[in-house]
């Protein structure tokens, strides 16, 4: 079993941060069949490292300096659609029961209403994608009106690991 909240290092790895896992992020509970629930954590960024080592082709772009040591940069739209394009095609790659849960008020506290990296936009564009390449015969795909860190948005991910465990 496993509970997987995909963290900023699929956008490092697509987008060129500096916090990548790897091309293999999101494939081992697949490959190996166990039951897994995934959601979209900090989809909405990238790991740029401190403000004074930006790569010259990200300054233009929406930064925030999180610590000294590590600016993040907001996700574009085209980049969010590229990310749902990856994580559907891993994810419909599964060989156990997979779900897919979808915060649609925000992928992190950063990108909820009033945060700094609020961005309609990029996020219709990554759930957009999710919702036309997740292979729904494979892939359950729950949408909840939550944001990512509401607790009850948690309890929802757990209670169907619970289950897809127990089935």
């Amino acid at each position: 079993m496993e509970l997987e909240d995909l963290v900023a290092e699929l956008c490092d790895e697509l987008v060129g941060g500096v916090w990548s896992a790897g091309p293999e992020r999101l494939q081992s509970a697949g490959r190996l069949g166990l039951p897994q629930v995934v959601s979209l954590g900090a989809l909405d960024m990238v790991n740029v490292g401190p403000a004074s080592a930006i790569f010259e082709r990200f300054r233009s772009r929406r930064l925030y300096e999180h610590t000294p040591a590590m600016t993040l940069m907001r996700t574009t739209p085209q980049e969010c659609a590229a990310l749902g394009r990856v994580i559907a095609d891993k994810l419909n790659a599964s060989n156990g029961p997979t779900a897919l849960f979808i915060p649609l008020q925000g992928v992190s506290s950063m990108a909820t209403e009033g945060g700094p990296f609020h961005d309609p936009a990029a996020d219709a564009a990554l759930v957009g994608a999710l919702r036309d390449h997740v292979d729904r015969e494979r892939v359950e795909l729950q949408e909840l009106d939550l944001e990512i860190n509401d607790p009850a948005f948690a309890d929802a991910m757990a209670h169907r690991l619970h289950e897809l465990c127990q089935g």
